[in-house]
């Protein structure tokens, strides 16, 4: 399965998140050969944010994607308040000089902070003038954000698995109608979910591991993007074959009675 950017850019709905990737020395070497093997495996988006470990999460994607830099869709994110028009700028270029290229394919506003939608955005314009990144977008905006925010956002990337439902109500629909993919960041709720027995005896009547079953229920609509954390090669494997998991009517039913929507409206959580 597969989801369609605005500009026509088309990626794998399952990609590589990187929270926490870089944090420790020793792990180095099998986080670097868990993204690899990701990419092997077919999945493109690598998504990292200068947040993450102070920079140290780019710099380790750069290690992993040095020599097969077009093997990858890389995402990354601009803290609030570096996202200003001289701020965003010397963000953007200290990640690019970090993940070791010329260039992102995405460039997303981490959070909304203090600085104005409207000079945000005419930032990121700039610097897709210039060649630094080829699109842009936003992350953790809810529907009021969003009816602030000027045209042009390529994704929102939000908290999205079978324990965080509310984006369902209002944030997916208003994204569908605007042909605006979703990013679902700890599609796994940072494996919490993976524990639970209801979803654990579904992914085995089906063959599936508990991952996959949980990755196939987030990007089961096609204009969801999942982009877990792959800490090992392992999971990384178990992530990529999800990708084409088509799950039953029946299984979609007891994971719905097992994590209902709310019946209302929710504040668009984080983590």
């Amino acid at each position: 399965m597969s989801i369609r950017f605005p500009n026509g850019a088309i990626v794998p709905s399952i990609g590589i998140g990187t929270w926490n990737v870089g944090d420790d020395p020793a792990r180095r070497d099998e986080e670097i050969a868990a993204i690899q093997v990701g990419l092997d495996a077919g999945l493109r988006v690598v998504d990292t944010a200068e947040m993450y470990g102070s920079g140290r999460s780019e710099r380790r994607v750069g290690e992993a994607i040095r020599g097969r830099r077009d093997d990858a869709f890389l995402v990354s994110k601009v803290l609030p308040h570096h996202a200003d028009a001289a701020g965003i700028r010397r963000a953007a270029h200290d990640s690019l000089a970090r993940l070791g290229t010329d260039r992102l394919d995405l460039y997303l506003l981490h959070w909304r902070g203090p600085v104005p939608l409207e000079e945000t955005v005419a930032a990121f314009e700039d610097l897709r003038d210039a060649g630094d990144i080829l699109d842009w977008g936003v992350s953790n905006l809810d529907p009021d954000d969003l009816a602030e925010l000027p045209a042009g956002a390529a994704t929102d990337q939000i908290l999205y698995n079978p324990s965080r439902r509310g984006p369902e109500l209002d944030l997916l629909p208003l994204l569908r109608r605007r042909g605006i993919p979703a990013m679902a960041y700890s599609p796994l709720e940072q494996a919490r979910v993976l524990g639970d027995p209801v979803l654990a005896e579904l992914a085995s009547s089906i063959g599936l591991t508990v991952a996959q079953l949980v990755l196939a229920w987030v990007i089961r609509s096609g204009d969801v993007l999942a982009i877990p954390k792959a800490g090992d090669v392992a999971h990384a494997r178990d992530n990529a074959a999800a990708i084409d998991v088509e799950l039953p009517a029946e299984v979609l039913s007891a994971i719905d009675a097992r994590f209902p929507a709310p019946a209302r409206p929710v504040p668009l959580e984080m983590l």
